[in-house]
């Protein structure tokens, strides 16, 4: 076992917050098509941007977590 390697709790973790970010981002990304207000549809779209940053960083940790 690698000094790097997520335990399996953590492993855990990363697989529900990765769920939680994807479910953040689809339903912002729906709520921009029957939102009005532009401010509310701006706050949307940078949450998007923001979702997408983080499920990236949180993707890199894959190759650390346990399968096994």
């Amino acid at each position: 076992m690698g000094q790097e390697d997520l335990a399996f709790h953590e492993t855990m973790d990363l697989h529900e917050l990765l769920n939680l970010k994807t479910v953040a981002l689809l339903k912002s990304k729906m709520m921009q098509g029957i939102v009005f207000d532009q401010d509310l549809r701006a706050m949307l779209e940078k949450n998007v941007q923001l979702s997408i940053m983080d499920i990236k960083q949180l993707q890199r940790l894959y190759p650390y977590a346990k399968t096994q």
